[in-house]
């Protein structure tokens, strides 16, 4: 166990793994714990991460965002191929399930929790732990099986509803239910805001039974990684701020536009860019 002292309160809480990924130029850190974290302290949030991983308690990447945890022998390590045929994706480690006990007691009252499993490793019942808070979910990592040699495929998540049903709002990839729409109609059903984006697209929006679509301003697209949880952080706080999904949809669509046009952790929003997405419309 590893704790940053003291803790101080924060307004948004994300739980889920720190990811190692293996690229063609070397390991960067990963995951949506990353990126989402990032994207929160730029929008001004006070922020803290739950998570288990080796020695990530003071990753410069992460801008002296507070960690707690478990620490781990192994740090959740996934690889990429791109293949002819599309991606392929491994995952050659995972570190330990994360659950309620490894929050901070000064951690239980924040205004955002998003629970953000890359490789099934947040405990579902935390849905319902934090009974103040607006949830968020990022259910990728729920929807993700592997074999032996660490192939990772889609996989059916027998939780959903009940978690959705606990939750306030969930972004998902239509990539990530491998463009199956008869999912998307499930989840909708069972949660009160989806918002499912859709690469350089754009994102659509479901609520109260009605679904709009939010089309992203041009750009020259260099590196799409991060995009979606870039876009998960800017939903749920500019959801939180507002209580619109609408323009929780059009908020995180402009900003998740910029994000392409840089590469790595340089694709987190600036001051500027937050500005424009407040004020500007698509």
């Amino acid at each position: 166990m590893y704790r940053i002292v003291p803790i101080e309160p924060v307004d948004y809480l994300i739980i889920g793994h720190i990811t190692e990924d293996i690229t063609p130029t070397g390991s960067q850190i990963g995951g949506t714990a990353s990126y989402s974290a990032l994207t929160a302290k730029a929008l001004g949030l006070r922020v803290g991460i739950v998570t288990a991983c080796n020695n990530c308690l003071n990753l410069e990447e992460l801008n002296r965002i507070p960690v707690a945890g478990l620490t781990s022998e192994d740090n959740t390590v996934f690889e990429n191929i791109q293949t002819p045929a599309g991606r392929v994706q491994y995952l050659h480690h995972r570190a330990p399930t994360l659950n309620l006990s490894l929050v901070p007691e000064s951690w239980r009252n924040p205004s955002i929790v998003h629970l953000a499993p890359v490789a099934n490793e947040v405990d579902p019942g935390l849905v319902r732990a934090f009974p103040n808070a607006l949830i968020g979910l990022t259910p990728q990592g729920w929807m993700r099986a592997w074999d032996e040699q660490g192939l990772v495929r889609f996989t059916d998540w027998p939780e959903a509803g009940f978690v959705m049903q606990n939750a306030s709002a969930a972004v998902l990839s239509i990539e990530d239910v491998h463009g199956d729409e008869s999912y998307i109609e499930d989840f909708a059903s069972h949660i009160r805001v989806l918002a499912v984006t859709e690469g350089a697209a754009g994102a659509r929006v479901y609520w109260n039974g009605d679904v709009r679509r939010f089309r992203p301003p041009p750009v020259d697209e260099l590196e799409p990684t991060g995009a979606g949880d870039i876009f998960a952080a800017s939903f749920f706080y500019r959801l939180g701020a507002t209580r619109d999904p609408w323009e929780a949809g059009r908020f995180a669509t402009h900003l998740a536009s910029f994000s392409v046009t840089r590469r790595g952790m340089g694709s987190i929003p600036n001051a500027d860019e937050i500005q424009m997405a407040m004020t500007e419309i698509i």
